[in-house]
């Protein structure tokens, strides 16, 4: 018979998630965003202020959350929290840096993305009571495929649609943040000619033209390449527990993120 999942895994899922909307609610201030999976933010409806107390209030509910499932949890979830702050902060220091480097940036995905799906696994593992090896290969694959999912997502803004994304693509490069492809281009042959079109003021023109610019070199192939070592680690980090169908599951959740970039772009 199928095993339930127990009522500690299951507000264990719920406190992460609510970290993840408020979250989400969060930055769709900060990037003045108007649409959240296909409908209108909660910002652009009901104003920053409304936004900003409702992302608050679903941290403070998924600290309460977390308490009743004893420290160890509750001190993970509000140092996740913290590590998704310092993610955010750190793109916000390097906002519109044409010399932001790699290594900046991947410890800003690591913050702000690749921390909270790390968490969501170890809580999973910890509410559990699996052992110490299995805790940490959960949390190993939940960073590996945080990392890859920011990369994935990070290649989508560039190439896909906005029916695709639910929201519009091409956010990033207005908003100042260099993902991985563009600052690949931007050390290329082409990195002289990216610069211009993205001083600002960075009109529609010259945002459409910098897409294709980006989309034509190497710097989407080189990202998915590096989301495929992701997933790679978080695979190696699966095989570790024993089989069952979660383990089978997070695998194959690992494979369609990397087919969904693939097909888009191409």
């Amino acid at each position: 018979t199928e095993e339930s999942a127990t009522p500690e895994a299951v507000t264990g899922g719920v406190s992460v998630e609510l970290v993840h909307l408020g979250s989400l609610y969060h930055d769709d201030v900060m990037d003045e965003a108007e649409v959240r999976r296909t409908v209108d933010s909660v910002n652009a409806r009901w104003g920053n202020l409304k936004a900003i107390l409702a992302g608050d209030f679903l941290l403070a509910r998924a600290s309460e959350l977390a308490a009743g499932l004893g420290v160890e949890v509750a001190a993970l979830l509000a140092a996740t929290i913290g590590r998704l702050c310092e993610g955010q902060l750190l793109e916000l220091q390097h906002a519109h840096d044409l010399d932001r480097s790699e290594d900046a940036y991947l410890r800003s995905i690591d913050g702000k993305t690749a921390a909270l799906l790390a968490a969501a696994c170890r809580i999973g593992a910890l509410v559990s009571e699996a052992p110490d090896s299995h805790v940490e290969a959960l949390t190993t694959f939940g960073r590996s495929y945080g990392m890859a999912f920011q990369l994935v997502d990070d290649v989508l803004d560039l190439v896909a649609t906005e029916e695709q994304l639910g929201k519009p693509a091409g956010h990033d490069l207005e908003e100042g943040v260099y993902t991985l492809p563009v600052l690949h281009t931007l050390a290329s042959a082409d990195g002289d000619e990216l610069r211009e079109l993205l001083s600002p003021p960075l009109d529609e023109p010259a945002r459409q033209k910098a897409l294709d610019l980006v989309r034509s070199g190497d710097g989407i192939r080189v990202t998915i390449e590096a989301a495929r070592s992701q997933a790679g680690t978080g695979r190696e980090a699966l095989a570790q527990l024993p089989p069952s169908p979660g383990v089978t599951g997070l695998g194959a959740a690992a494979d369609y993120l990397l087919s969904s970039v693939e097909a888009a772009a191409g």
